[in-house]
């Protein structure tokens, strides 16, 4: 059975330079001088997991950089198989030439305050075409992987104003206040910190929210 790995451990860790703990999975950017060149570092990755049947999600993009997450979906999480294959794929990337960027790691969710959680999420389930998740039932996702997820979150009673879904932004713990004061000098405004480092909330010159999420004080 393979073994579970929270995030700081895995953040303890000096053996995964290139990867970084975002939204219940390990990321990592590699960007290749050419596409093809990116396609071929694909290739081998591919192959890696199957030697180890284990698989990644890979997005190829031009001009060839290649974004990989990776999770053990039966164990409901990162694992030491996770780590492992992370270790092989960045060995591969540097017998590739692939440089690495890991503040590219990133997952945006949209969160949707609800009173009936049970009578909301039908609407969203299929006006989005998604379906649920197997491990939060309060979290619909898209079934081919693309899209955000959205998520359902309780309230006791109803928000007098009238933005009631919000965006959650997940980064590396290592770029979280980078991007808060990013938001900041781009006009938002700081609505509490008070749950920081597990999350920011922020907000537009209008109140639209939006939070910068991290593993931090999570696990």
């Amino acid at each position: 059975m393979a073994e579970r790995i929270s995030p700081s451990h895995f953040h303890r860790r000096d053996d995964v330079p290139d990867w970084r703990f975002v939204l219940g999975r390990i990321e990592a950017s590699f960007t290749a001088e050419s596409f093809d060149k990116g396609a071929a570092f694909v290739k081998a990755v591919a192959d890696a997991a199957e030697a180890a049947d284990h698989h990644p999600d890979i997005d190829l993009r031009y001009p060839g950089r290649a974004h990989i997450r990776l999770t053990t979906h039966s164990e409901g999480g990162v694992t030491d198989k996770d780590v492992e294959l992370a270790q092989a794929i960045s060995r591969l990337a540097a017998d590739h030439g692939m440089t690495s960027d890991p503040t590219k790691a990133a997952a945006v969710e949209v969160a949707i305050d609800a009173i009936d959680i049970p009578k909301v999420k039908p609407f969203w389930r299929a006006v989005l075409g998604y379906v649920d998740d197997s491990a939060e039932d309060v979290v619909l996702r898209d079934p081919n992987g693309v899209g955000p997820q959205f998520w359902f979150q309780q309230m006791d009673e109803p928000r007098p104003q009238r933005n009631r879904i919000h965006i959650d932004v997940s980064v590396p713990h290592d770029l979280a206040e980078e991007r808060v004061q990013a938001a900041l000098d781009a006009g938002g405004v700081l609505v509490t910190d008070q749950y920081a480092r597990s999350f920011w909330v922020l907000a537009d010159a209008e109140g639209n929210e939006a939070c910068v999420c991290t593993w931090q004080d999570r696990d």
